[in-house]
């Protein structure tokens, strides 16, 4: 599977228990968002950052990854939502510093 390598997704990765974990992480190291959780039945999960390709890296046995979103398409959202502009400066305000100061059209 080849992606851009700026494609990020999040995932779940379970294992079925903290040894296996542990030494995945230690092997792997993902970016990990958070702290691990223990499931009811004993296994434990985390969550993580990778690129398409390092999460399937991370699949071995007794270790399931689970995709959860694609973090990368999530902020470019995010950052759409942001306005653009100082919000805060008065609408006389004159450009200060070594820019060119230019009018807009």
């Amino acid at each position: 599977m080849s992606t851009a390598p700026y494609e990020i997704i999040r995932v779940r990765v379970t294992a079925k228990d903290a040894e296996t974990l542990r030494t995945l992480l230690r092997e792997a190291r993902p970016d990990v968002g958070g702290r691990p959780r223990k499931g009811e039945d004993g296994s434990f999960s985390v969550d993580a950052y990778v690129s398409p390709d390092e999460a399937e890296a991370l699949e071995r046995e007794g270790v399931v990854v689970t995709t959860l979103e694609n973090a990368t398409a999530t902020g470019r959202a995010r950052q759409a939502e942001v306005g653009l502009g100082d919000r805060f400066a008065s609408a006389d305000a004159v450009p200060r510093g070594l820019a060119l100061k230019v009018k807009d059209a």
